[in-house]
């Protein structure tokens, strides 16, 4: 399976899937900032082959630009929950607490891919220590969902801030970092 995700600069849409090109489905989760005197859109977008039975689980939140999409199993094969976020840099703590408690929730039942741009850019993942108090409490909550993080290169400027986790082995294979793709200051993570 590839997908493709990244915070997005695309025009406002509604959250849901919707068919990009064929054979793909997107959905995207609109940015919080949007209506409030931004000049373009925002938010967070999942790409997935149509192949895939797959339903979004929620609505857009508020606070945190995320998106929570249930991929069925196939020939036996259990259920994925994919989910995808982008952490602002200034995000505070009340939003930080939201998305730790809807986590915590998903990660009991389902296995769970998470990624997406957390910028935490203090976390030595090598080491599991960080400096600042939201980063500790970053920390905090991948043991508490016991995920694992799968990106052990930087991904943008000497920094690991896009990151993926996994809450079983062997739901994600192997994952290489890429040069950045077009415009983006992101390079691309291949699973």
């Amino acid at each position: 399976m590839y997908s493709r995700t990244a915070m997005t600069w695309l025009p406002s849409q509604k959250c849901g899937a919707m068919t990009l090109m064929t054979g793909v489905l997107r959905w995207m989760a609109v940015s919080s900032s949007e209506g409030k005197g931004k000049e373009r859109g925002g938010g967070v977008a999942l790409y997935v082959r149509d192949c895939f039975d797959c339903i979004e689980l929620d609505d857009c939140d508020d606070k945190v630009e995320r998106l929570w999409v249930k991929m069925r199993g196939k020939a036996n094969k259990e259920d994925i929950l994919l989910g995808v976020c982008y952490r602002r840099p200034n995000q505070d703590e009340e939003a930080d607490e939201d998305f730790y408690k809807r986590l915590a929730e998903v990660s009991q039942s389902l296995a769970l891919v998470l990624m997406g741009d957390f910028y935490l850019p203090d976390i030595c993942w090598k080491y599991n220590t960080a400096e600042r108090k939201q980063s500790r409490r970053f920390l905090e909550c991948v043991e508490d969902n016991f995920l694992m993080q799968l990106v052990n290169e930087p991904t943008r400027a000497g920094a690991s801030l896009y990151l993926l986790f996994a809450n079983r082995a062997g739901l994600v294979g192997d994952v290489v970092v890429r040069v950045c793709l077009g415009h983006s200051n992101h390079e691309i993570l291949e699973l």
